[in-house]
This record gives C-alpha cells, sequence and structure tokens, in this order.
C-alpha cells in the first residue's frame, strides 16, 4: 500500500477515534457494562498503567488505544528531553513530564490534526508547560538531530509501511547516549487474508504487524545497539475490540468470538529498548 494513501487512511481512521470517544463501542457485545470512558480505564490498567497514573492525566488523554506502558520501563531522568512518536491524545506525553520535571522538555508528534488538537486542548487543561505537541510524520520527524535524550512510542510505529524508516529518523534526533522504549505490537501467527489485506486492518495496528526479528532488525539497522525485548504479553481481546477500526473488520466480516480470539492471539504486545552508541 502506497505511503500517501496509508497516511491518508490512518489520519480518517483516528480523527474517528477522537469524535467516538463518548459512544458505544463493540466491547460492550462482550463485555457488557461500562461506557468507553470506563473501558479505556480498564484497558489502561490490563496493558501497564497503574491507576494513580491514570487519574493523574486529564480524563481525555486515554483513548484505551495503547498497547503498553513505555514509560513505566523507561528510566526517566530529571532534565529529559523526551520525544513521543505518535502521541496521540498526549496520555504517554503528561506522564513523561511528570518524570522529566519542569528541567525537561517532552514532544509530541503525530500525523493527524485532530489528535494533536486534542493533546493540546488536554495540556492547556492540565497546566502542562513542559510539553507540546507537532503535526508531523514519524517517518520525516520535524525534530532537530542529536536534541533527544529519550524516544517513546505507544503501538504507532506498526502503522506505518516504512518502519526502517522511522527507526533511521528516531536515531538521527537521538543524543549520542541517548534511548528509545517503545511499545508495539508483533506478529506470532499469520493472519486472515481479509485483515492483511484490507486498510482497516492496517489502521487498527494488526496488518502492519511484523514478526520480532524483522522488527529487531529494522532497530539495529538504523544504527541501534543493545536491542532488548523487556516485557511480552498476550494481547488483550477487549483492546482490539475498543479500536473502531478493528470493529469495522469484526462487522463487515460478521465475524464469531472464536474468530476475534485468534486474530487477538496471532499477535502480542512487545516493550523493546535500544540505545544510540555515546
Amino acid at each position: 500500500m502506497k505511503k500517501e494513501v496509508l497516511r491518508a487512511n490512518v489520519q480518517k481512521g483516528y480523527a474517528g477515534i477522537v469524535k467516538r470517544n463518548t459512544k458505544k463501542s463493540l466491547l460492550t457485545r462482550f463485555f457488557p457494562c461500562c461506557d468507553p470512558k470506563e473501558i479505556a480505564t480498564d484497558i489502561g490498567k490490563k496493558i501497564g498503567y497503574s491507576e494513580e497514573e491514570l487519574k493523574h492525566v486529564p480524563e481525555d488523554a486515554n483513548l484505551g488505544i495503547g498497547c503498553g506502558n513505555p514509560t513505566a520501563l523507561a528510566s526517566i531522568k530529571k532534565g529529559d528531553t523526551i520525544l513521543d512518536l505518535g502521541s496521540g491524545a498526549g496520555l504517554d506525553c503528561f506522564l513523561a513530564s511528570r518524570e522529566t520535571g519542569e528541567t525537561g522538555k517532552v514532544i509530541g508528534v503525530d500525523i493527524t490534526p485532530e489528535m494533536v488538537a486534542q493533546a493540546k486542548k488536554n495540556a492547556q487543561k492540565g497546566n502542562y508547560t513542559n510539553v507540546e505537541f507537532i503535526l508531523g510524520e514519524i517517518e520525516n520527524l520535524p525534530v532537530e538531530s542529536n536534541s533527544i535524550d529519550l524516544i517513546i512510542s505507544n503501538c504507532v510505529i506498526n502503522l506505518s509501511n516504512q518502519k526502517e524508516q522511522v527507526f533511521t529518523e528516531a536515531f538521527r534526533v537521538a543524543k549520542p547516549g541517548g534511548r528509545i522504549m517503545i511499545s508495539d505490537i508483533i506478529l506470532l501467527n499469520d493472519l486472515p487474508d481479509y485483515v492483511k489485506n484490507s486498510v482497516e486492518g492496517h489502521i487498527a495496528c494488526l496488518a502492519g504487524a511484523i514478526r520480532l526479528e524483522d522488527y529487531q532488525n529494522a532497530i539495529a539497522q538504523a544504527g541501534f545497539t543493545d536491542v532488548r525485548i523487556e516485557k511480552q504479553t498476550q494481547f488483550p481481546m477487549e483492546l482490539m475490540l475498543n479500536d473502531p477500526i478493528a470493529v469495522k473488520i469484526v462487522s463487515e466480516n460478521n465475524l464469531t468470538e472464536k474468530e476475534i480470539k485468534y486474530i487477538a492471539n496471532a499477535i502480542a504486545s512487545i516493550s523493546i529498548s535500544a540505545k544510540k552508541p555515546a
């Protein structure tokens, strides 16, 4: 799929995620209990956020669409300059800003104007003075070279069909001795063709999944060293069902619960770290 087509569809899909935050999702078919914000909170806890973390960020920052908590494993230092690739509504940026403090800075980059607008609104609401959100591509970062201490990302690089370029750009902007901490998904088993070949599958972080070895190689080929898997867990089915684009795949193909579970079991959530040589 051409980069321009994928980019346009990702922007459209994630703009819809911002708008649907007050609507019921397909989750209620399998997990009947909650409204979308309660579901997002529950998913946040399942993928590694503490109740305290979720309580101390703006309510609309957590959309329930991540697949890990990269800030929890990042060993953030006071004064760090941090870059979030695909910052969404700002959840991880706000958590990182508390750790780096007033002497540090957090920059969020996202290609969806609605996400950037929501993140800025959340930052203003929470009075986050050390956080900045920029509209831009993670394959072509609007960030100065050798300027970032820590790069984080949460289930976003998987959306790109130019993963090698994403990590090349990450290497460029990282300071010598800088590091990355990425949460993303990888492929364990082959996905059905209707997922692999669909635009919706890419937007839902499914069709873009690659094998772990290929993911590690993309990081290493960019120049990073000490590539480590910090954590690997099963991908929660409810996380997939909270993604409105994944819901479209489920609905259009009239999938059974068994088929949905197969797709969820074909992918795994990982947290992976690496360093730029000093």
